[in-house]
């Protein structure tokens, strides 16, 4: 039992989130509380957690897990009201930035992203992902990683859909294919995942050779969304500066460029064989 107000299970509210869902909850953690006649002391002693906790689940500012929901559900008698939030408050877990994305896949129809430093994250293996985030200077906290690659494995649903059936498209660059993030083992799996999807009717994975000496992509990683309504978004980011590029002229743009680094890039077929290749030589 954790009463003490250390080490306390949930999440921290995303800094950047507006969303109403986590104070939502909170506030019906605490009507359900005060309609039971309990204290929040009393209460957290119930449930197994720490005053401080109870205080700042029903403030909004901590995410409770879905444990606690479950504890809260049956020492309040809600009859599954307050476990029923399971679900929205697994979705608030994530950062806004992913989860923001993550809509954004949901719509689309059609997805084309090129990326330079890692393979994206819609193809990527949980321990390729799980890597990245170790590796990020200055360092997470385990729950920072764990966060985030919960929020990484969520939005690959997309591709696993099938109605209606988004239509996908990556280029990647060569030395994403041939950098060993998380070690051979890691490296091969990550690989193995690059040719199971690849398979896939509705999903096109292309490799742009590192000799090309033509190369429309230098200006870094960006992602075209061309969404159910027609309209058609982009979005950019650098270092941790992401920017949802709207204006018709500049997606425009990135679609001229998207266009000429397909153009650029080997085949799917031939893209598939290079990985294929690849994977022989780990």
């Amino acid at each position: 039992m954790n009463t003490d107000g250390t080490d306390e299970p949930g999440w921290d509210v995303d800094p950047e989130d507006e969303s109403g869902t986590v104070i939502a909850v909170g506030r019906q953690i605490r009507l359900w509380r005060e309609a039971a006649g309990l204290g929040a002391a009393e209460f957290g002693r119930a449930v197994g957690y720490g005053e401080n906790l109870v205080y700042k689940i029903e403030r909004g500012k901590r995410i409770p897990r879905p444990e606690f929901l479950d504890k809260a559900d049956k020492v309040l008698g809600a009859g599954g009201k307050i476990a029923a939030m399971k679900k929205d408050v697994a979705e608030a877990q994530y950062p806004k930035k992913v989860r923001d994305l993550a809509k954004l896949e949901a719509q689309a129809v059609e997805l084309g992203a090129y990326s330079n430093h890692t393979i994206h994250a819609l193809l990527q293996t949980r321990e390729y992902t799980q890597a990245i985030f170790g590796m990020r200077r200055p360092l997470y906290s385990e729950e920072i990683i764990e966060r985030e690659v919960g929020a990484q494995m969520a939005r690959q649903e997309v591709i696993d859909r099938t109605k209606p059936e988004p239509v996908f498209s990556f280029v990647q660059e060569e030395v994403t294919l041939r950098r060993p993030i998380g070690g051979k083992t890691v490296h091969r799996g990550q690989l193995e995942r690059l040719l199971d999807i690849g398979q896939l009717r509705n999903v096109e994975i292309q490799v742009m050779p590192t000799e090309r000496d033509d190369h429309a992509g230098l200006g870094g990683s960006f992602r075209l969304f061309k969404l159910k309504g027609g309209a058609t978004l982009g979005y950019a980011e650098v270092q941790h500066v992401s920017r949802l590029v709207t204006t018709p002229r500049e997606v425009q743009y990135l679609e001229m460029q998207y266009g000429s680094i397909r153009a650029q890039a080997l085949t799917p077929r031939e893209s598939l064989a290079f990985v294929d290749e690849l994977l022989g030589e780990t």
